[in-house]
């Protein structure tokens, strides 16, 4: 079965240029003018992966993607016409997956996409697969990873699911230090050519939530990550 796209974008030239590039990777492709008439769309049927811009008549990119956390974990890519750190931040901690600034190559925004929905798939393939060890436990953080429930100690961690994926990750390779490339290939999909600044800022997010937490994410500089837990 063919992935379905739906792609929000108000410029005609943006969104037909897209759905393209897409179309002619076997995707199914329903463009919307504006992200109102999508999450309407999506409340009736969900889609694998959401591309929307940030500014466009009605509710805005952050808006929509607020909404869309609220009931699904689909993959969504923003887009817009300001390379600002406040909206790039803005749209990762609102549960956007990664983020592309106009103008962009249509041809590098594809290979996102299929590196995600790739991601996506080898994902649903490992849920639906029988799960060896359902709790994971470590330091004061406990993950249950059928419910996808993360505690500090009785606490619940609110989580993206970009988060909640690279956080297991991590802690399941808590012996060793991951290089970026490992975590950009592992939990986003993505090649190490691929320029973006998705792994730190969400490393960055965590060790926020983790902030009361004896578990913290250690940076190893010029390299990638590590996961330790700090004496009590």
């Amino acid at each position: 079965m063919n992935e379905h796209i739906y792609i929000a974008e108000d410029e005609d030239n943006i969104r037909e240029t897209v759905k393209t590039f897409l179309e002619s990777e076997n995707y199914k492709v329903t463009d919307f003018e504006n992200g109102d008439l999508l999450y309407a769309e999506f409340v009736k049927t969900q889609c694998d992966l959401v591309i929307l811009d940030i500014l466009m008549p009605g509710s805005t990119g952050f808006e929509i993607t607020k909404k869309i956390r609220k009931i699904s974990t689909v993959p969504i890519i923003i887009l817009t016409a300001k390379d600002s750190d406040l909206d790039y931040a803005t749209g990762i901690n609102l549960g956007s997956d990664d983020y592309f600034t106009k103008p962009f190559s249509a041809i590098s925004l594809v290979m996102r996409v299929k590196a995600m929905i790739r991601r996506v798939n080898l994902d649903k393939q490992a849920q639906n697969a029988q799960i060896s060890e359902v709790n994971l436990n470590y330091g004061d953080i406990s993950i249950n990873k059928k419910t996808m429930k993360v505690l500090h100690e009785e606490n619940p961690l609110d989580l993206t699911p970009t988060e909640y994926n690279l956080l297991i990750y991590l802690i399941e390779n808590k012996d060793r230090a991951i290089s970026r490339d490992e975590l950009l290939d592992e939990i986003w999909g993505y090649s190490k050519d691929v320029e973006t600044r998705a792994c730190d800022d969400t490393v960055r997010r965590i060790r926020k939530k983790l902030a009361d937490s004896r578990v913290q994410v250690e940076t190893i500089w010029g390299f990638g990550f590590t996961i330790k837990e700090e004496n009590p």
